[in-house]
């Protein structure tokens, strides 16, 4: 009567405290330059050193610019961010992939495409969307820089179990409609904070047809609806994911791994805490209109009126809306737009590419468009080129960045100007998140490339052939 979650979070218990707290053993470590520096200097300072440095991988991603990674980075708190990390990873022996190695890119891009992220591993990062790894069945979830600390010295994290929500996603979904309308979908449904306390499973028909890189994009966007983490059972589209990659199993314990890997699913007589229910069919395209992931709606319905909020949500919903420069009651379609962003853990991988490059094939960007197209990783970026998606895009009038977590944050040159739209397929539209004063209207690939086409926020599906 277990749950996946159940199963691997005892499988990984190393020792109870008496209120109940679990010493949990991690799997896999992944730091990027933002939240470890603080944690590598108390090491340090504590004369310490990371306890099993082979389960630790180092990426930058969040400060890299994403044209002329070859030069030294300008701004000069980027370069110190990246360089920092480069120092410490260097002087404990870690493995680093910093600018222009050919593993760099957005840290939870490059774990599952090298085959570091496996099934039934549990997972952390100073990154909340390290629940994108849940994707492989394994327990992923973000820490702080404190946390990030206690890991590299003792591979180990004390952790209050969480509780456990499934959410089951039933029927077929309609043409046009992807992974990400999907998980906006949800969160509109469930608001940010409606998982909170809650390690959520997705399960159903729409997430047994789901390839895995969509189930990266919807367990990426877990934390959103204020879950720990979101997790889906490994199967055959798992397996055959994994095998073959640069760091999977390989002979004898390739085998034995599978077996291990084919026990990791939730019992049919499992009990979760709470169990959640959707139809495909009630999903359609999807965007924001408001300053939080939970403020979403189909590209082709009108911003809520005042009078359809809860009336404590009142004041929240009006400053929202202020900052956007929209006004209740209207339409989301055809809302002009400044600029469109491509990429992000949650949606720059190669499937991503290709659902775009299927909307703007033939076409050409709209003149008042600015479009950032950045891959996950050089990975991505090869994929990309050896499938002729390039061209395409060239074709199209839009230009191939290099990979970084790009205009996902304002941490990097991709800001988004104060006052400006911009249709993004990254994963948080508060106020800033893009730059001082940029709106951002979340959405999936083939709306984003709708509106590159169109310079408007467009239902894509009137453009698909």
């Amino acid at each position: 009567m277990k749950t996946l979650f159940d199963k691997i979070w005892e499988q990984h218990i190393v020792d109870t405290l008496p209120d109940g707290t679990a010493q949990l053993y991690i799997d896999r470590l992944y730091c990027h330059e933002v939240t470890s520096p603080q944690a590598f200097a108390a090491l340090r300072e504590r004369g310490l050193a990371p306890f099993r440095p082979d389960k630790i991988t180092c990426v930058a991603d969040h400060n890299i610019p994403t044209l002329n990674q070859e030069k030294p980075i300008a701004d000069p708190i980027s370069r110190n961010q990246v360089d920092t990390l480069e120092r410490n990873c260097r002087e404990f022996n870690l493995n680093y992939y910093g600018l222009m190695h050919p593993r760099n890119g957005i840290v939870h891009v490059v774990g599952p495409e090298s085959g570091l992220t496996q099934p039934g591993m549990t997972i952390v990062c100073g990154d909340s969307h390290t629940s994108t790894h849940g994707a492989f069945g394994a327990i992923a979830f973000g820490i702080g820089t404190s946390e990030v600390e206690m890991t590299l010295a003792t591979q180990c994290l004390l952790q209050r179990k969480p509780k456990t929500m499934r959410i089951s996603i039933d029927g077929q979904l309609k043409t046009g409609v992807t992974a990400k309308d999907v998980a906006l979908f949800v969160i509109s449904r469930m608001t940010t904070g409606g998982a909170t306390g809650y390690f959520v499973e997705y399960a159903g028909e729409v997430i047994r047809n789901s390839t895995m890189e969509e189930r990266l994009t919807i367990c990426n966007l877990s934390i959103e609806m204020g879950a720990r983490g979101g997790m889906i059972a490994p199967d055959g589209k798992t397996v055959e994911y994994v095998k073959g990659r640069d760091f999977a199993p390989h002979g004898e314990e390739w085998d034995r791994a599978v077996a291990r890997w084919q026990t990791l699913h939730s019992d049919a007589d499992a009990v979760f805490d709470k169990e959640i229910n959707f139809r495909a069919e009630d999903i359609e395209p999807m965007v924001t209109f408001g300053t939080n992931p939970g403020m979403g709606i189909s590209v082709c319905d009108n911003i809520p009126t005042i009078e359809s909020i809860d009336e404590a949500g009142r004041a929240s919903f009006r400053k929202a809306l202020d900052y956007m420069g929209f006004k209740a009651g209207e339409p989301v379609a055809g809302k002009a737009v400044d600029y469109v962003f491509l990429g992000s853990c949650t949606n720059g991988r190669v499937e991503d590419f290709r659902a775009f490059a299927s909307i703007v094939k033939g076409r050409r960007k709209a003149a008042n468009i600015t479009a950032w197209l950045v891959p996950g990783s050089w990975e991505v970026q090869r994929q990309i080129c050896a499938e002729g998606i390039d061209k395409i895009l060239a074709d199209a009038g839009f230009e191939l960045r290099q990979p970084g977590c790009s205009a996902c944050l304002a941490m990097n040159d991709d800001k988004v100007p104060e006052g400006k739209y911009a249709v993004s397929t990254s994963n948080r539209n508060f106020e800033g998140r893009q730059g001082p004063g940029a709106r951002t209207i979340l959405a999936g690939p083939l709306v984003a490339a709708a509106a590159a086409i169109t310079g408007c926020i467009t239902d894509p599906r009137n453009m698909i052939c």
